[in-house]
């Protein structure tokens, strides 16, 4: 059904399911697994990773997204950005108009600093001549001046964050901005940096979604929270409200 043409919001995500299938019992051993295999003696169980999730987003809002590991926060951004199709229910958006930035999403631990700064742009969609022209600011901000020509595999888990931080900001702010644990990059001092340079994507006028384990990130800069568990959709509304919710239900 088609939403009325006074109210068109930016997102829509209408009683969206993601169903997979995995292993009931995973073999032990390579041996059971051949015999498994020749058998034709899998065993499968379907799981549901999001259960009939509806909510909209509307134009320049910023809205956090909250729940516990496994609740189906990525797999609800992966949908939105059209890099998951849902098993039922649908999402509109103009996917022309979405950037999403994961960390260290498509790295090669086999090549070096500065070849992943070209690789890495390149799947975000940057040009080479903006990847040249922004080269030195991406270092500088990731402050990895003098590894450059050092093979990913060397670096530290926080180094590695820090680049894919540094490339993935790189650009202006496109008009949906979809942020999968992003914020917890690095050191303190990093983490603080970082925050800021969301925040000015954030008021640049974006709409954006942002999944997050910090409640206070999603208190702090969001205008609406969505509160997923176990796939199901729990709460939406006023950040604090929703985050002394999920903060209460799960101990935190």
């Amino acid at each position: 059904m088609e939403l009325p043409t006074q109210y068109k919001p930016e997102i829509a995500v209408e009683h969206v399911t993601m169903q997979f299938r995995r292993a009931k019992d995973e073999a032990s051993s390579l041996k059971e697994l051949l015999i498994r295999s020749a058998r034709r003696a899998h065993k499968t169980e379907t799981f549901k990773a999001l259960d009939d999730v509806s909510f909209t987003v509307d134009k320049g809002e910023v809205v956090g997204i909250v729940g516990t590991n496994g609740s189906g926060k990525s797999t609800l951004l992966k949908i939105i950005a059209g890099a998951l199709i849902p098993t039922g229910g649908r999402v509109q958006v103009d996917r022309d108009k979405v950037q999403l930035l994961t960390l260290g999403t498509g790295f090669d631990m086999e090549l070096t600093g500065r070849e992943n700064v070209y690789l890495n742009g390149a799947l975000i969609g940057y040009s080479r001549a903006f990847i040249d022209a922004n080269y030195q600011k991406i270092v500088r901000f990731a402050e990895l001046e003098g590894f450059m020509e050092e093979k990913v595999r060397n670096y530290s888990s926080g180094m590695v964050s820090r680049l894919g931080f540094a490339i993935a900001t790189a650009g202006d702010s496109p008009e949906i901005l979809i942020l999968d644990e992003v914020l917890s990059v690095g050191d303190l001092f990093f983490r603080q940096k970082s925050e800021t340079r969301i925040r000015e994507l954030i008021h640049s006028g974006s709409t954006v979604l942002i999944v997050s384990h910090s409640p206070s990130v999603i208190r702090n800069n969001c205008t609406k929270a969505v509160w997923i568990e176990k796939g199901r959709l729990r709460a939406m509304g006023e950040p604090g409200k929703v985050c002394d919710a999920y903060e209460k239900k799960s101990g935190g």
